[in-house]
């Protein structure tokens, strides 16, 4: 099927996820949009999160997308299931892929998990680790600061190491050998967070293994793009094209020929996309 795979984010992070894709599925084609102009979506409210959501899938529906992915961890807690209850499209979120490669690197089955404010406050990650194993024991712990961070493009030097190594102070107190990054945009972090984490800690990216779910789906529901023509990437961004571009390109090793800007207009209604 030559239709596109959608991916949606609230800004950058969500590139972490499409690399991978890419990695796994390089004929597929990819369609992206980060909302880097309301970034970031951890402190906001759960019904302005559920707006933005919907608005990018709207606006994903129009490149008559095959799949959608919810490479965002806030918007995963928040609209995931009623996405696959009225999308007519596989919907795949980065929380249980991640989930499940904690749990499998975690020996002691004691896991730590960072994100944002609205991801921790959810509860979504210790929810989805205890449906796996019920007496895993998971420490939670919000990180406001990061997704600014990698928005701004700071991913090492003074200030990061400062930010990170504050952050993840509380921490501290817990003997975890696994820790997951609860946030897309984290894994640009992840060099500095390792550097503040005993060296047998495990420090886990939702983006392998949302690939290889995203693989499955596209092979259960026999939707895989056969064709053998280069695929053709489309990026949009509510922010600045330029800077999306330069980060992605710079950080991420994704060739970006081009990236859209875009307004998304907050809707009166969620769209109808009743099955």
């Amino acid at each position: 099927m030559s239709r596109p795979i959608g991916v949606i984010d609230s800004g950058l992070g969500g590139l972490t996820v499409v690399a991978e894709i890419m990695r796994q599925l390089p004929k597929e084609e990819i369609v992206y949009i980060g909302d880097s102009a309301r970034c970031p979506y951890g402190p906001r409210t759960m019904e302005e999160v559920r707006t933005f959501t919907w608005e990018m899938i709207a606006r994903l529906q129009r490149e008559n997308v095959k799949m959608v992915v919810i490479a965002c961890n806030t918007a995963t807690a928040v609209v995931l299931e009623e996405a696959r209850e009225r999308l007519e499209v596989p919907v795949v979120g980065v929380i249980q892929p991640g989930a499940t490669s904690a749990i499998q690197a975690s020996a002691r089955q004691h896991i730590a998990v960072i994100g944002t404010t609205g991801t921790i406050l959810s509860n979504a990650y210790a929810i989805a680790l205890q449906e796996i194993n019920s007496d895993v024991q998971v420490e939670s712990l919000a990180c406001p600061l990061f997704v600014p961070l990698v928005e701004q493009g700071i991913f090492s030097g003074d200030e990061a190491e400062r930010v990170v190594r504050e952050s993840l102070e509380p921490l501290g107190a817990f003997d975890f050998d696994a820790l997951i990054l609860g946030c897309t945009h984290y894994p640009l972090l992840k060099e500095v967070i390792a550097s503040h984490l005993p060296r047998a800690v495990a420090v886990i990216s939702s983006g392998e293994e949302t690939a290889r779910e995203v693989s499955s789906l596209l092979f259960h529901h026999n939707i895989q793009r056969k064709s053998g023509d280069k695929p053709v990437h489309r990026f949009f961004t509510t922010g600045g094209a330029v800077h999306f571009r330069e980060l992605a390109s710079q950080w991420m090793d994704i060739t970006m020929p081009t990236v859209e800007s875009i307004q998304l207009p907050m809707l009166a209604e969620r769209p109808r996309v009743d099955k």
